[in-house]
């Protein structure tokens, strides 16, 4: 064997692995995008609010009796008492829910976007804003102070860009509007353990973030403890704690194949699956519509033949494969609505021939 002939069986090995390692690489997740540190979590914020200054689109008082005794005891608190008995006729005032995400890590003095939503029956929160409002959480502590000037987005035939409106106008936000005040412990791991939570439970990728990890740091630094749960080894000292995880949340991991899923929105039509889904030799009857799914053994190699059939003539027959995809699309060329198709896919599923989890949403 000549030099040359030698020399390119090795460029062809090393071309061979490196498509193997792009192929790899395209595929491969970071595990910060497949899994969350425990106890790294958000916290839920809500508070009841008052938003003023409206142009007249506030709520009517004498349909929303609290948003007339809120102002009477906000008035009272700054020392403005009314005579008892005093009827208020409000128009530039309504009454919100505010909500807001208090971040993991948050400190004092940090500020957040906060979310009002009107209770009442106010026509438009644009224009208002938010007066002093406590943000509490789940314990009835306040966790947050909020206040500020809303924005609303959407805007009618008068608003001066779409002529549709394109939101809810009583729904507005003020970015950076509340102002933390008390910080919430998140501790990182328990004792010398660190855990990995993946967000989707499968036990190859649990398995496959361990060896990960394993394979960058050391045998025995990870176990997977369930298909849920990864428990990592991690330094004590908190810096080199924070630069160890911010190092495990870069790896690349090839996550496991997902369980074949099939999403239906019943009120859309819409049909979302992936592509773990399969289909068997079935026939089902709905109506005047017919679904036939069946192997074609004329010739070996052959594509399996799917006949969508319409009472009245309407026929159609797809010879791309026995997939759920073509029996979706043809149904709908064939104008099938939302609740054939539901109803197709649920006998399929009862008679075993999806293969597939159905989800109905």
């Amino acid at each position: 064997m000549g030099i040359s002939r030698i020399h390119k069986i090795l460029i062809a090995v090393m071309w061979l692995f490196a498509t193997l390692l792009v192929m790899d690489s395209a595929r491969a997740e970071r595990l910060k995008d497949l899994a969350s540190i425990a106890g790294v979590r958000n916290n839920q914020l809500v508070g009841y609010g008052l938003v003023v200054g409206l142009d007249g689109s506030g709520d009517q008082t004498t349909q929303t009796p609290f948003t007339v005794q809120s102002v009477i005891s906000m008035l009272s608190g700054m020392g403005v008492n009314l005579p008892p008995g005093q009827s208020l006729q409000l128009k530039n005032v309504a009454a919100v829910m505010v909500t807001a995400t208090l971040p993991a890590f948050a400190r004092a003095g940090q500020q957040i976007d906060v979310t009002a939503s009107s209770m009442g029956n106010a026509k438009s929160l644009k224009g208002g804003t938010l007066v002093l409002t406590p943000l509490k959480g789940a314990d009835g502590a306040v966790y947050a102070i909020a206040q500020g000037h809303m924005v609303v987005s959407g805007a009618g035939a008068s608003g001066g860009g779409s002529k549709v409106q394109i939101n809810h106008l009583s729904v507005g936000r003020v970015p950076g509007g509340a102002t933390v005040e008390r910080e919430v412990a998140t501790p990182v791991g328990q004792g010398e353990f660190v855990y990995f939570d993946l967000h989707d439970t499968n036990f190859g990728t649990a398995r496959r973030v361990a060896a990960a990890i394993n394979g960058a740091i050391g045998l025995g630094t990870a176990t997977a403890v369930d298909a849920r749960q990864i428990r990592v080894k991690a330094p004590p000292s908190a810096d080199e704690r924070v630069a160890f995880l911010g190092r495990l949340e870069e790896l690349d991991v090839i996550p496991g194949q997902m369980i074949a899923k099939v999403i239906v929105n019943t009120r859309t039509g819409s049909v979302v699956m992936n592509q773990s889904v399969m289909l068997e030799n079935c026939a089902v009857a709905h109506g005047n519509l017919s679904v036939a799914v069946s192997a074609d053994t004329s010739a070996a190699g052959a594509p399996a033949a799917i006949d969508i059939k319409q009472e009245g003539g309407a026929l159609l027959n797809v010879k791309t494969g026995a997939n759920l995809a073509d029996v979706v699309k043809a149904l709908n060329a064939l104008g099938a609505n939302p609740q054939d198709l539901m109803a197709i896919l649920q006998a399929m599923k009862a008679a075993g021939a999806l293969r597939a989890e159905l989800e109905v949403i």
